[in-house]
C-alpha cells in the first residue's frame, strides 16, 4: 500500500511579504528578552519558514547576518567600556540597530530587499 502526500499549497505573495517583514522586525523582541531575542527570533522565523520562499530564506539570512554583527559589535564594545567610550559605542549600536531593523521591515513590506550595512556575512 502506496500513500502519497498532497502536494505543498503555494504560499501567496502577501504571506511572503509578512514573512519577511517577520524575519526583520522580529530581532525587535530582543529588547523584550535581553540578549537572545535579537537572534533567536529571526532564527526561528527563518528556520520554519526557509524552504517555503527563496525570498524569506534571503530576508532571514539577511536579519541574522546582521544580529550576529550587532552581537559581535557589542560584545566588542562591553570590552571598550573599560577605556569609558564603549558605553557610548553601546548606546549608538542600540539605535543603530533599531533604525536599521525599521528600515529594513519597511522594505520588506514594500517587496524589496534591504542590505543592512556594516553586516559580517556569517551565512550565505
Amino acid at each position: 500500500m502506496e500513500t502519497t502526500q498532497p502536494p505543498p499549497t503555494p504560499i501567496s505573495s502577501g504571506d511572503v511579504r509578512t514573512w519577511n517583514v517577520l524575519c526583520h522586525a522580529s530581532a525587535l523582541l530582543g529588547f523584550f528578552i535581553p540578549w537572545a531575542g535579537h537572534i533567536i527570533a529571526p532564527l526561528i522565523v527563518w528556520l520554519v519558514k526557509r524552504g517555503d520562499s527563496p525570498e524569506i530564506d534571503a530576508h532571514g539570512k539577511e536579519s541574522i547576518n546582521f544580529q550576529l554583527s550587532m552581537l559581535v559589535y557589542s560584545i566588542i564594545s562591553g570590552i571598550l567600556c573599560l577605556i569609558l567610550i564603549g558605553f557610548v559605542l553601546l548606546a549608538i549600536l542600540h539605535i543603530v540597530n533599531v533604525v536599521l531593523v525599521i528600515i529594513a521591515s519597511i522594505r520588506a513590506s514594500e517587496g524589496k530587499f534591504y542590505h543592512y550595512p556594516i553586516t559580517i556575512r556569517f551565512l550565505s
